[in-house]
């Protein structure tokens, strides 16, 4: 699997610590920085990923920023992208069943490691529901 990840400098570090859990497991990660923790702005970095999640350059995102909530937003302005900010198991789960979310958030103010992981992981094995009522909704996410 390739999953692309960008953070700005508040999430550096969580960001670093998933890439190398990540390529532990197999995947492909694609880096799109920052790369310390001098200041930056999250959008930015959110949108790379975004473009390359839409562009089928990897099959999901990652991105990180103190709160997630901004990360979201960033990631969620670029077509095709249905990116959630996730802060529990049901979440991630329901991220993935309902809204075949392609993009995972994270508040690294509020996310440690270990839990980010388990909320990746529910979100990378989650399959979409599919189904004519989750289908049109995410048509008519996908037309604006």
């Amino acid at each position: 699997m390739t999953i692309s990840i960008g953070t700005d400098h508040r999430g550096y570090e969580l960001k670093e610590k998933l890439k190398k859990y990540l390529e532990g497991h197999n995947n492909t990660v694609i880096d799109f920085g920052t790369n310390s923790t001098a200041s930056v702005d999250y959008p930015d970095f959110s949108k790379k990923v975004g473009e390359s999640v839409a562009k089928k350059e990897s099959d999901y995102g990652i991105v990180i920023c103190g709160s997630g909530i901004g990360a979201s937003i960033a990631a969620n302005r670029v077509k095709g992208v249905r990116a959630v900010n996730v802060n529990n198991e049901h979440m991630a789960e329901m991220s993935r069943r309902h809204n075949n979310a392609n993009v995972i958030s994270f508040g690294a103010d509020f996310v440690d490691f270990d839990t980010a992981v388990k909320f990746l992981e529910i979100f990378l094995k989650t399959p979409f529901d599919g189904g004519e009522r989750h289908e049109r909704r995410i048509k008519k996410l996908d037309e604006n």
